[in-house]
């Protein structure tokens, strides 16, 4: 029987003291201090890919290029905080055409109310629930031409002739003022731009041109 303790008391003071479990000594058992540094950029780094997954999943039809995902950072991120997208474009005289080409509709009536011309900077925000919101951002310089009313006689489109060139105008703009065929219209060009498109931004009636006292 006391043979076999001091087996079993040998045995343990080998298990205790041995080299396979040789107690780490206090200087590496030691944690390094906390780096706020390093913190605040692995939650950067979250957050950067956390914008990317969203960008795939709410505005992009397929993943970035790795080189390219930098942009949804650096550049206006297409969805905000609440899920919406939000895409830059420049308006053509009826849509707004954003930078990879796709075109969006945007309501007459806006862009009559507004007085949009060409080369125009708008916004649009497409909410979660699918609604457009346009925002104009960044208007171009203008200039004021004044031109009259033609209506085609096939097409039923009514345009405005003016230093010798016919500019298309929404129908929304001449309803609105109630324009008819030979009414002087005072347009809005982008300044310095070949422009087919005008925003109308007033109609003067033929009856009242034609009686002088507007001295036009």
């Amino acid at each position: 029987m006391d043979e076999d303790l001091n087996q079993f008391t040998d045995t343990t003071d080998t298990a205790s003291t041995g080299d396979a479990f040789d107690t780490p000594s206090n200087e590496e058992s030691t944690h390094a201090p906390l780096d706020q540094a390093a913190i605040a950029e692995a939650f950067e780094s979250i957050q950067r890919d956390l914008d990317n997954l969203k960008a795939m999943v709410y505005g992009l039809s397929a993943p970035l290029s790795l080189p390219d995902r930098g942009r949804i950072v650096t550049t206006p991120t297409p969805v905000d905080r609440e899920g919406a997208r939000v895409i830059e474009g420049a308006f053509d005289g009826q849509n707004m055409t954003a930078p990879d080409g796709k075109q969006y509709s945007v309501p007459a009536n806006y862009a009559s109310k507004s007085k949009l011309v060409e080369g125009d900077v708008l916004k649009l925000t497409i909410t979660r629930d699918g609604s457009f919101i346009y925002k104009q951002i960044g208007p171009v310089e203008r200039q004021r031409v004044i031109g009259r009313l033609v209506r085609d006689d096939v097409t039923g489109e009514f345009r405005v002739d003016a230093s010798g060139k016919q500019y298309k105008v929404l129908l929304a703009s001449v309803t609105y003022f109630k324009g008819e065929a030979g009414d002087e219209v005072v347009i809005l060009l982008p300044q310095g731009s070949d422009a087919r498109w005008a925003a109308v931004e007033n109609v003067i009636k033929k009856t009242y041109a034609d009686s002088g006292l507007l001295g036009i």
